[in-house]
């Protein structure tokens, strides 16, 4: 059993197996053009968990815990750890924009919506809101974050104060993000539930 559980593909492989097991014993009969609408926020969700739950990570744990850790110990983090959090952190990001666009863009209960959503129409102002939090955050991981982290960590070449000086940046962002995702979560999870 512990070989099972110490292999995270395996394990995935069997979330997603008894996911199909879920799916045919409830929803067998639902496989319309519908379907693929609350498919695809099952994956937005999923991979928001994962963007945002390292988010939260990287804020909530490890920048306010790498000054207690021993100076011999920091590399474990900074050459091994860090790294491929910052893989998963910014995959998340992507496939959670990308998963969000296209719910917005395909027939569903409310929608398409994305134009209307995207120009802070009536009734979509909400989520409106919310897209556009989470694409300036996406903006942020992949163009502002990652680079600056690739510095900080070694993974590209930099002296002492460009390191330094990234690492701030880095961080100073990553906590614009954890800023943002307040309201970014609460608009995309009361969007359909509030009046608009």
């Amino acid at each position: 059993m512990a070989k099972f559980f110490s292999n995270l593909h395996a394990v995935l492989a069997t979330g997603f197996a008894l996911l199909l097991v879920v799916i045919f014993a409830f929803h067998a009969d639902a496989f319309d053009g519908q379907y693929a609408n609350y498919l695809f926020r099952f994956l937005h969700v999923w991979f928001g968990i994962i963007w945002i739950g390292l988010l939260y990570y990287f804020n909530f744990v490890q920048i306010p815990t790498m000054p207690k850790v021993p100076a011999e110990l920091k590399p474990g983090v900074s050459k091994y750890i860090a790294p491929s959090a910052l893989w998963f952190f910014r995959y998340g990001a992507l496939f959670t924009v990308l998963t969000g666009l296209s719910i917005a863009g395909m027939p569903g209960p409310n929608g398409p919506y994305i134009g209307q959503a995207l120009s802070f129409q009536e009734g979509y102002r909400v989520i409106g809101l919310g897209m556009w939090l989470a694409l300036i955050m996406a903006f942020n991981v992949w163009f502002v974050i990652w680079p600056n982290q690739k510095k900080a960590l070694g993974i590209v070449e930099a002296d002492a104060d460009t390191k330094a000086k990234a690492a701030t940046t880095a961080m100073m962002f990553s906590r614009i993000n954890t800023l943002l995702s307040i309201p970014m979560l609460y608009c995309m999870v009361t969007q359909f539930y509030l009046p608009r």
